[in-house]
């Protein structure tokens, strides 16, 4: 849980300096762009679960 937080914190930092300096912000501007990376994350643990499974059926 510690690690959520830094990296909660290191991004609020790191978006608020951005809009400080005018910049484009470094993440999807969407939604939609956000609830990509998470999908893309999960299915990485998924697949990480069911992996050995899968290929056990493959053999």
């Amino acid at each position: 849980m510690k690690e959520v937080v830094f990296a909660l914190l290191t991004g609020f930092i790191v978006g608020f300096l951005f809009a400080w300096f005018k910049l484009p912000i470094p993440a999807p501007p969407a939604f939609a762009g956000v609830a990509g990376i998470i999908g893309i994350y999960l299915g990485f643990k998924v697949f990480a679960w069911i992996g050995p499974v899968l290929s056990s059926f493959i053999r």
